[in-house]
């Protein structure tokens, strides 16, 4: 059997700083950021829905129930493995990540997951057209912080 279709340096390289990018916004409760390195028709599960169909449907009902209620949202880079399509058209991400929840109380609990993500060349770039990002078991899947949205 051949060995899974591992991506280049270079495009690894890229996805890694995809995720770094990413991670990024999530901390920042940047929506308007983030939208445009998804395609608009995006498919995504997610912890508040099962399947959710386009970009602006995620926003209101799996980001802003989430990104605005943790903290710390990072991938864990050196545990990611980055998938590329043969012709190089499609590649899929498949990352653990790690976030800080909160109580009630305010108290403060660890928060980790993983992800897979489909990307697909768009042009002369990249749109993730595909989702699942879910916690590990035993997580507590409500969080309770309350920061702003720096932007929609």
């Amino acid at each position: 059997m051949e060995p899974l279709p591992t991506a280049s340096a270079d495009v690894v390289d890229f996805f890694q700083g995809w995720l770094e990018t990413f991670a990024g916004y999530v901390r920042e409760v940047d929506y308007a950021s983030a939208r445009p390195l998804f395609h608009p028709d995006v498919l995504a599960f997610g912890t508040h829905n099962d399947v959710i169909r386009g970009l602006d449907q995620w926003l209101t009902t799996q980001w802003n129930n989430v990104w605005p209620r943790t903290t710390g949202f990072r991938f864990v880079l050196d545990q990611t493995a980055i998938l590329a399509s043969r012709d190089g058209e499609m590649v899929t991400v498949i990352a653990p990540w790690t976030s800080t929840g909160y109580h009630p109380d305010g108290s403060a609990f660890v928060r980790p997951g993983r992800a897979t993500m489909v990307f697909s060349r768009n042009g002369d770039g990249w749109l993730c057209v595909h989702s699942h990002m879910s916690l590990n078991r035993g997580v507590p899947q409500a969080s309770h912080a309350n920061r702003p949205v720096k932007a929609w």
